[in-house]
């Protein structure tokens, strides 16, 4: 889907209905928002049926470091929430997860973005007694323990997939699909606030004036 800014029509967790098709500028954002980003798939390239181990493998999606610088501007935090299960099946530890995030912050800060923190669920799905991975909402709840001006009503999520946007909606957020939009289920597409091709896409949305 190229260029698509479509809106869904439906009543969401914010208790109101929202017009279709209406211009995501029209939220009227500013520094009292959040925004929630996942990682693989929206941040940096995405290995399907497998995970990014070490940072010899980590890629910046094209368009991703100007986004980032961006949106900076636009919203008071940037947090990115991951689930990150190759921790729990032992095909890297903590501190390879750890290494791969500092290297990404220190990209990200070179090029002038801001990313105010990283939460990663690293459990196997039968271990995750503390409901962290997403579509379960604990991520958001550990941001807005941390940082306690966070307002569900005013944040918005973005990912790829269809659990992204239900960890939004489960949290109250407004939700933006980026990237293919064949990936996510009939089912779940009333899930679905906003459709851009990428985050690029999404942060010159916001950035850019019509």
């Amino acid at each position: 889907m190229k260029n698509a800014t479509r809106f869904r029509e439906a009543f969401f967790y914010h208790f109101y209905t929202l017009p279709l098709c209406m211009d995501i500028k029209q939220l009227a954002i500013d520094k009292t928002w959040t925004l929630f980003l996942d990682r693989d798939g929206v941040i940096n390239l995405h290995y399907p049926n497998d995970y990014v181990k070490k940072w010899s493998e980590f890629y910046f999606l094209e368009g991703v470091m100007d986004a980032l610088k961006n949106l900076s501007t636009v919203f008071k935090r940037v947090i990115v929430v991951t689930n990150q299960q190759g921790v729990g099946k032992k095909l890297m530890t903590q501190e390879d997860l750890q290494t791969i995030h500092d290297g990404m912050l220190k990209e990200v800060r070179k090029y002038g973005g801001r990313i105010h923190a990283i939460y990663a669920a690293t459990d196997l799905i039968e271990n995750d007694t503390h409901k962290l991975r997403k579509p379960n909402i604990g991520m958001a709840l550990k941001a807005k323990k941390d940082f306690v001006e966070i307002d569900f009503s005013k944040s918005i999520m973005v990912g790829d997939t269809g659990s992204d946007m239900r960890f939004g909606k489960n949290a109250g957020m407004f939700t933006v699909f980026v990237g293919d939009d064949s990936k996510i289920k009939e089912e779940e597409k009333q899930l679905v606030d906003f459709y851009f091709d990428s985050l690029n896409e999404f942060a010159n949305s916001l950035t850019h004036h019509s």
